[in-house]
């Protein structure tokens, strides 16, 4: 079964034109989720253009849509300490009645952590505030109370409530190709794997086949993991092409193409693309 989803980056776009390719999204089937991402800095060009924030946006979305899955990829762990992202994702399961999906992230853009004078950290410390950060999410999510003792987080006795409607907890999706520290963090705790961009396909099936081994360390089913893939659409996008696309990757094994779109796009680029895309099912 092939799966598609939306991203919408929140940079050089207007709230209207999101909303619009949002509710698009949501009137067709085939696409099952629909994702912006967490930065506070257009990345790569034109850096001092508008870039609308990720969670604010992601909650009148949730409002504006009713069917489609929804979050952001990915929410960077330095931003925010893991205890106000438990309570913003719980209480976005539940003004999406219980449609979130949580995009977890180590973060790297170094412009805007410099910029506010965010510590981003070593790569290494990045890791394990990651690694920490989403430990004490998952507990949060689904424990009354939680004890945590780490080097960049400690917690005593903490709560989290309400909980999310989703049972055990909203699904973490991690974006990311750190075999040794990512990959690990996935196995251990990740219902998606986000590969990014794979334009290697031999390269994506070695990091998956470092995920499995990872799997069988955290006694978990690689089955269980759903894996994706962004996909680059141009201003004017051929569907036949952008299917053609779409369709090497479910043929490398990935299970679901993410398609992204920008302000050169709208919702009738969401509807355009749909026929040609089911016709891959």
């Amino acid at each position: 079964m092939v799966r598609f989803a939306v991203k919408t980056p929140t940079h050089h776009i207007t709230w209207d034109r999101m909303l619009e390719i949002w509710r698009a999204a949501d009137e067709i089937d085939l696409y099952e989720s629909a994702w912006n991402f967490d930065h506070f800095y257009p990345l790569r060009v034109d850096t001092d253009g508008p870039c609308l924030e990720a969670w604010v946006t992601l909650s009148a979305l949730a409002q504006a849509t009713s069917r489609i899955r929804l979050g952001s990829m990915v929410t960077g762990m330095h931003f925010r300490h893991p205890a106000v992202t438990a309570a913003m994702a719980s209480t976005l399961d539940i003004v999406s009645s219980g449609r979130f999906e949580l995009g977890l992230g180590a973060g790297w853009y170094e412009l805007e952590a410099d910029a506010y004078g965010i510590d981003l950290g070593t790569v290494d410390e990045r890791m394990t505030r990651f690694e920490e950060g989403t430990e004490v999410i998952h507990r949060l999510l689904t424990q009354e109370h939680t004890d945590f003792s780490g080097t960049f987080f400690t917690l005593r006795h903490a709560r989290n409530e309400p909980k999310p409607v989703q049972v055990p907890r909203p699904p973490i999706v991690i974006g990311g190709r750190g075999e040794k520290r990512t990959l690990r963090l996935v196995a251990r705790h990740a219902s998606m794997w986000d590969a990014l961009f794979v334009d290697d396909v031999s390269e994506w099936r070695r990091l998956k086949e470092v995920l499995a081994g990872h799997c069988e360390t955290e006694g978990r089913d690689p089955a269980e993991i759903s894996c994706s893939s962004h996909l680059r659409v141009d201003p004017d996008p051929d569907p036949e092409d952008v299917a053609g696309r779409a369709a090497q990757l479910f043929e490398a094994g990935l299970d679901v193409v993410i398609l992204g779109l920008g302000s050169a796009h709208d919702g009738g680029t969401v509807a355009r693309l749909a026929p040609a895309l089911a016709e891959l099912g």
